[in-house]
């Protein structure tokens, strides 16, 4: 069940960053083209900011959940077996705690800004937070787990050159 609502959420999520990509397309190709003809649509401008932050928002999403975020392991890969392990739980729990402040600090912002209006849109400046909600608790979630999956994990073996120190002494 659990492994249906995951992948129904990431097909979702993936179908919302193309729906966004192609509106956000659409508006500035309209803006621009407006804007050649003398007659802009001052509107285009700022609907595609609100566009960009939900695209980065669900960009952001859909690579949490594929685990594909820019990650530099070069140090923590030269560690020894234990460290790596301490260190990947400690980046977990780092995570988590980012996931969950932006989900608090997201909800914030939307209650400080529900009663202002965009410039040039009849909506909330709330909604260009909004997506910031489900950012942040998608992340808190995929840190959360991998942080007990990597709790379940047995302790790694002791690498040959430990080992081969160890026989020395």
């Amino acid at each position: 069940m659990h492994r249906v609502v995951a992948g129904a959420f990431d097909r979702t999520s993936a179908f919302v960053c193309c729906a966004l990509v192609v509106a956000l397309l659409a508006v500035v190709s309209l803006g621009a083209l407006t804007r050649s003809f003398g007659e802009p649509l001052i509107w285009t401008d700022e609907l595609s900011r609100f566009l960009m932050v939900w695209l980065a928002v669900f960009g952001w999403i859909v690579a949490t959940r594929k685990r594909i975020h820019v990650r530099i392991r070069f140090f923590q890969d030269r560690l020894p077996a234990r460290a790596h392990q301490a260190t990947e739980l400690v980046i977990q729990f780092a995570m988590t705690l980012f996931g969950v402040l932006v989900t608090v600090y997201s909800v914030g912002l939307i209650g400080k800004n529900h009663d202002l209006d965009a410039t040039s849109l009849p909506i909330s400046m709330a909604w260009m937070y909004a997506p910031m909600v489900l950012g942040g608790a998608i992340t808190a979630l995929q840190a959360a787990s991998e942080l007990v999956q990597a709790l379940r994990r047995p302790p790694p073996p002791a690498s040959p050159a430990a080992i081969e120190e160890a026989a020395v002494e």
